[in-house]
């Protein structure tokens, strides 16, 4: 079996942060959305990865290399344009040859891996199996109808009626099935291959498509909320170390996570908090669920529930929280000015105003 990694798209949602970074690059935990999806994929024992890239392939590239960090051996696969998941099966056609595959959307988080659905696609092989979990809004996804065996009846991508509350997650598992669905279905209203539309196909043809509906934790790491609750949950199985200097006018509690050459001075670190390697906090408070990435500085500031990336400095700043800070940011204070108030108002009003 090989994987297929989906790691372009522009990643809207998270603007401004992906004008200048892929969104599956950007960090929870300190390490890259993409990684956690990559190190699930060796888990479960595939060694030959396809990595489909758009225009952030350089930085993917240099991100990644080869694979043989995480065990596997990559393969760069670039989609000139992003026109919808089942395009991007279709140009790794090649690559994939009539090979069992999964497809894994690289900003997607799964908090327990996917080798247990890996096994049970290989065990009965049908001709596609995708992974399911109840949300709340169903609209937002593609929705699936299941009979009570597991099978998957029909699909819809982003309904306004859904018919359910199974949304798809982002992994797939197919056989090579797949491609011919793909070359017969027509591109969507929206201009793109759509894969729900290629396994409707399979369905409506009497192939099998099963389903499993998932009772871990998922997210698709779309906006900046996802990631930091992503970025909470992972914190939360955080194991506590320090590597870097911690004076004795400072206070770390709970799992705290400290890196190397980093320097913390008359500061209370409360945990889960991640602080990566030659970073300096002096004078601050840090924490619960925040990541402070390499090489940040944080000082005489209160920051919580966040994520700040490489060579950040946020100084003489108090009440930071549920921010995603970019990389080389500098956040400071501004200088205080007198508080007024300047008001029109009509007859007979009445106003409360805070002093």
């Amino acid at each position: 079996m090989k994987a297929l990694v989906l790691s372009g798209g522009t990643g809207t949602r998270l603007r401004p942060l992906t004008h200048t970074s892929a969104k599956q690059l950007v960090p929870v935990a300190n390490k890259p959305v993409l990684f956690y999806g990559l190190e699930s994929i060796a888990a479960a024992g595939i060694t030959e990865v396809g990595v489909v890239t758009g225009d952030t392939e350089d930085e993917v590239r240099a991100t990644v290399g080869d694979g043989s960090e995480f065990g596997i051996r990559v393969t760069y696969l670039r989609q000139e344009q992003p026109l919808g998941l089942a395009h991007a099966v279709l140009t790794a056609r090649e690559w994939l040859g009539d090979e069992d595959f999964v497809m894994f959307l690289g900003d997607n988080f799964l908090i327990d891996g996917i080798t247990s659905v890996v096994e049970e696609f290989s065990a009965s092989r049908p001709d596609a199996h995708i992974l399911l979990t109840k949300v709340a809004n169903p609209s937002a996804f593609g929705v699936a109808e299941v009979a009570a065996d597991g099978t998957v009846v029909r699909l819809e991508e982003k309904p306004e009626a859904p018919r359910s509350d199974l949304a798809v997650v982002g992994i797939y598992l197919f056989t090579s099935a797949v491609h011919e669905a793909i070359d017969r279905i027509t591109p969507s209203a929206r201009g793109e291959l759509e894969i729900t539309d290629a396994i409707q196909w399979l369905i409506d043809r009497d192939f099998t498509v099963r389903s499993t509906l998932m009772e871990g934790y998922w997210k698709d790491t779309g906006t900046v909320e996802d990631l930091l609750e992503v970025n909470r949950i992972v914190l939360e199985r955080l194991r506590s170390r320090t590597d870097g200097r911690v004076d004795e006018a400072s206070e770390l509690v709970g799992r705290v996570s400290v890196g190397r050459n980093t320097e913390i001075r008359n500061s209370r670190i409360i945990g889960p908090v991640v602080i990566g390697d030659g970073a300096r906090i002096h004078g601050s408070t840090i924490g619960p669920f925040t990541s402070v990435a390499d090489d940040c500085a944080i000082i005489d500031s209160g920051i919580e529930y966040s994520i700040v990336l490489e060579d950040s400095r946020i100084e003489g700043v108090r009440g930071v929280e549920a921010s995603l800070i970019g990389r080389s940011v500098r956040v400071t204070g501004a200088p205080r000015t007198p508080r007024t108030h300047r008001l029109v108002l009509g007859d007979h009003s009445t106003a409360r105003i805070s002093a």
